[in-house]
């Protein structure tokens, strides 16, 4: 029993000890973002991303992804929501890390394009009263900021801190956000 246990220890130290390259141009990855949308209120607005990178050079990397958030305002006893639905795309430049890749500061520019719906497209509320925002499809910019690091050669945990300036929107042009994700380099 000892001999197999030894073994797997072995095994074990030598996947974590191969210094294996990290960000090679053009490899994939998958990414998965979850977080909170910063600002006065901190409670149950969030937001889910799904997004793909393509790694370039000097670890640099395209960013495409989805993105869908959640906001709630209140009105007298109700929550009224607002749902975002965005894409966006860009371009992360590689800021500052150690020679191994295994922790990276990056930041991104991207574009954003969606749609806002606020209460469902539903403008009345329970007492008469007129929501006198409107749903709208909404365009911007956005930046981001984040920490990477490698828990393998394929696994990448991320902290990322995060805004949009959107127009066409009749609520906060500025949407600031802070979240954790994970990428699967492919």
């Amino acid at each position: 029993m000892k001999k197999y246990i030894h073994t797997v220890i072995l095994v074990l130290m030598s996947i974590t000890m191969a210094q294996a390259q990290r960000m090679l141009p053009k490899q994939k990855g998958l990414e998965v973002n979850v977080g909170i949308l910063s600002d006065d209120k901190i409670g149950n607005d969030y937001f889910i991303n799904i997004g793909m990178t393509v790694n370039g050079k000097n670890g640099n990397y395209k960013i495409l992804a989805l993105e869908y958030s959640r906001q709630y305002y209140d009105y007298n006893e109700i929550r009224i929501p607002q749902e975002t639905y965005t894409a966006e795309g860009g371009y992360s430049f590689f800021l500052l890390g150690d020679a191994l890749k295994n922790v990276t500061l990056n930041a991104a520019i991207t574009g954003v394009a969606g749609y806002e719906s606020i209460n469902r497209g539903d403008d009345v509320l329970y007492d008469g009263a007129k929501i006198l925002s409107e749903d709208n499809f909404i365009y911007g910019a956005g930046g981001r900021l984040t920490i990477e690091t490698y828990l393998s050669d394929r696994l990448v945990i991320i902290l990322q801190g995060k805004t949009k300036v959107l127009w066409g929107t009749d609520l906060e042009q500025f949407r600031p956000s802070a979240g954790l994700g994970l990428r699967f380099n492919f």
